[in-house]
């Protein structure tokens, strides 16, 4: 399974997950949307449902579920990637929605997530690493506040993941246009001056990244997606060693939780075969 891969499964999974805490606000928005098929009616009622909770923020100010209901209507109003002023503007009123829920309740789980979440969504397309660490300090108020919960973990080791793979591929794009004819392929390693430029500005994080999905496979012994990022940390950091010897260490255990991940999706599979019909 390769990066490119995993990140693009991973953009709506990541989102999905961060949400789950307010989803029931999302639920109310677009119920009547769901049930009727209409996207153009869900639309208009998502809409309805932002001025809503607007006017109730207005008249009650105190009245911290609308502006955390309204944080999740804007948030639900911003699609990833789309470069429209309209739409980059219902992020950052997400953004102010949630930070105002905080400004009055530091340890607001909803809150928290929902930073997090929109952030992420935010500091993919375009790239932007500053709405990536953003979103990794939410997540890691969310650890503080419940240590004991795996997805936060995950959630900042995909984060790590994200920056040092980028600053990777950037790394080998600018060497091999400086070396037409000793050009490196993906799963090459890299040449000693790159490498040791690329350590010195991503080591810290993939170690941090290795470090926090670890952890969520100890919480969750069988967090297939915490196994694959992983596996992925692993071959940066492979990209990050001199010795040969080292790096097929490092590729062998990359190896081993691509075929972890194959066993225990293999499991589940049986398991919902056995099951027997509703």
């Amino acid at each position: 399974m390769t990066d490119a891969i995993v990140s693009r499964e991973t953009r709506l999974r990541f989102s999905r997950t961060a949400s789950q805490a307010i989803a029931m606000a999302a639920l109310l928005i677009l119920a009547a949307g769901v049930s009727g098929c209409n996207k153009l009616h869900a639309r208009d009622l998502l809409n309805k449902g932002v001025a809503a909770f607007k006017e109730a923020k207005q008249l009650d100010p105190d009245l911290l579920n609308a502006r955390l209901y309204l944080a999740t209507a804007y948030a639900s109003e911003y699609i990833p990637g789309a470069p429209s002023e309209e739409n980059k503007r219902h992020g950052e009123e997400a953004i102010a929605e949630y930070k105002s829920v905080l400004e009055r309740i530091p340890d607001n789980l909803s809150a928290i997530d929902g930073l997090a979440s929109i952030l992420y969504q935010m500091a993919g397309q375009p790239f932007d690493e500053k709405k990536f660490e953003e979103s990794k300090t939410y997540h890691q108020k969310h650890i503080s506040l419940k240590p004991l919960d795996p997805q936060p973990y995950y959630s900042v080791g995909v984060i790590d993941w994200a920056i040092a793979y980028r600053g990777n591929t950037e790394m080998r794009a600018d060497y091999n246009r400086t070396h037409i004819n000793k050009q490196v392929k993906d799963i090459d390693p890299l040449p000693p001056d790159v490498r040791t430029v690329y350590t010195q500005k991503y080591g810290a994080l993939v170690d941090d990244g290795i470090a926090s999905l670890k952890k969520a496979t100890e919480i969750n012994t069988e967090y297939d997606d915490a196994m694959t990022y992983l596996n992925l940390l692993y071959r940066r950091k492979a990209d990050m060693v001199e010795s040969s010897a080292e790096r097929d260490t490092l590729t062998k255990q990359a190896d081993d939780l691509l075929d972890k991940v194959k066993e225990i999706k293999q499991k589940r599979a049986e398991q919902a075969d056995q099951k027997p019909a509703a």
